[in-house]
Order: C-alpha cells, then sequence, then structure tokens
C-alpha cells in the first residue's frame, strides 16, 4: 500500500465521520439552528476530505481532470456553504422560526432591535 492510498484512505474515513456525525446532529439537535449547523458540518466537513481523496487519486493516477474537478468542488464549497448557511439562518429566523426553550441568549434579536 503506497503513500497516496493511505492518505487516501486516512481523508475517506474523516469524511466519513465527519458526514454521520453531522446526520446523527440533524437527527437529535432540538431546534432548526442547530440541524443548520449540523447540516453545514456535513457538507463542509463530510465533503471537503472526500472531494481532496478523490482529487489526490486523480493526480496520483494520472487522470488530472479528475483531480482539477475536485478541486473546483472544494473550492465552491468553502464560498458557497457558509453564505448559504448564513441566508438560510436569517431566513428561518425572520420567519420567526422557534428556538430551543433553553436557549439563554439570542444575540442575533438583540442586535436587529438596537
Amino acid at each position: 500500500m503506497s503513500i497516496l492510498e493511505v492518505i487516501i484512505c486516512i481523508l475517506l474515513v474523516i469524511g466519513i465521520f465527519f458526514t454521520l456525525a453531522g446526520v446523527v446532529g440533524v437527527i437529535r439537535m432540538p431546534d432548526t439552528f442547530c440541524r443548520l449547523q449540523s447540516a453545514t458540518n456535513i457538507a463542509t466537513m463530510g465533503a471537503m476530505p472526500i472531494a481532496l481523496a478523490c482529487s489526490i487519486y486523480g493526480f496520483g493516477n494520472g487522470n488530472t481532470s479528475l483531480g482539477i474537478k475536485a478541486l473546483i468542488m472544494v473550492v465552491f464549497l468553502l464560498i458557497s456553504n457558509p453564505v448559504g448557511a448564513h441566508a438560510m439562518a436569517r431566513a428561518a429566523y425572520k420567519i420567526k422560526a422557534g428556538l430551543y426553550e433553553k436557549t439563554k441568549f439570542d444575540h442575533y434579536g438583540r442586535d436587529i432591535n438596537e
């Protein structure tokens, strides 16, 4: 087993772990905003290591187009994921999605009301 195969396997295991942890978080979290954080975690910490593993695999086997496409996908995930998550959280707040009853602070609401 070469060093590239080991790195690819490690990245795949990391991606699968964070994807599974995010799925468990989406199922178990109490409100919309916590679930949104878990869903964002799936896209960022789950998909990016898997895409990096695909990129390394592509460059390692001489398939440059696969490597470049996977790297472009990582860049788009880095750009679009935080923006999309913020837009969804803001929309959920504006339609008054309920916070968890044990939530102690609403900093976003404090900033809007001032």
